[in-house]
């Protein structure tokens, strides 16, 4: 009885240790890990820009189109979408956030909320890479169980306090979800959450294809990536406001 007892004791004991390594893994060491899973910090330091092209559907409205996304390091972003004949233009040039208003064709500087989340999303590597340079800090908040699978959560933290939520595949180290604060059609503030999948290889470089939006804990929109290229000498002055 005792024996059985003290291999009882072992079991618990080795079960927990076995816990415990998952749990004090450091923000450092995730971070590493997500790097290395997406293809290693060389590999993705190599990449000056990006380009994305696909398509899109936004369930609400019933509407579908295509879009073009352009990001080059460290903080350029532009978005071309086209939908129902029209085509709408978003961009950041590392100071100024603009887009084209497609019922006149001119060009007009973001309102300053507006522009305060487009600005976000024109973050290149470096918050993942470098982020100690942006100002960017990361904690870990454990693990959180979603569809019967656990995730590793971390929050990344902006300078002004601005937050994500990252939800890190354990086993891949491979992004599921991302969740955060933004703007509906109307300029209100939701909770928007981003539902990424469907990883490939692009040039040694692992990639979402497959990004589901949700708003408000309503499904908003679909996009399918169709294409990736990396490092196709985007100029500066293809961001800048006319």
């Amino acid at each position: 009885m005792k024996r059985i007892m003290m291999f009882s004791f072992i079991v618990v004991l080795f079960l927990s240790l076995v816990s415990i390594q998952g749990y004090s893994q450091t923000v450092d060491e995730i971070l590493e890990k997500m790097i290395e899973a997406q293809g290693g910090r060389k590999a993705l330091e190599a990449i000056k820009s990006t380009t994305l092209s696909g398509s899109m559907q936004i369930i609400q409205m019933n509407l579908t189109g295509s879009w073009t996304m352009y990001q080059k390091e460290p903080n350029k972003y532009r978005v071309d979408a086209e939908m129902m004949g029209n085509t709408f233009t978003q961009a950041y040039d590392g100071t100024t956030a603009w887009f084209i208003n497609p019922q006149t064709g001119a060009t007009q500087e973001m309102p300053e909320k507006q522009a305060k989340y487009f600005k976000k999303q024109s973050l290149g590597r470096d918050a993942i890479l470098n982020p100690k340079k942006l100002g960017i800090t990361y904690k870990l908040k454990g693990k959180e169980k979603i569809n019967d699978k656990e995730y590793l959560v971390l929050e990344q933290i902006h300078p002004d306090d601005y937050k994500v939520t990252i939800f890190v595949d354990p086993q891949t180290y491979l992004t599921y979800k991302t969740k955060s604060t933004t703007l509906n059609q109307v300029e209100a503030e939701v909770e928007s959450e981003q539902i990424v999948s469907d990883y490939k290889k692009v040039e040694g470089v692992i990639m979402p294809h497959s990004v589901t939006v949700f708003q408000d804990g309503q499904e908003f929109m679909k996009m399918t990536i169709t294409e990736i290229t990396f490092n196709s000498d985007l100029e500066n002055s293809f961001f800048k406001m006319d």
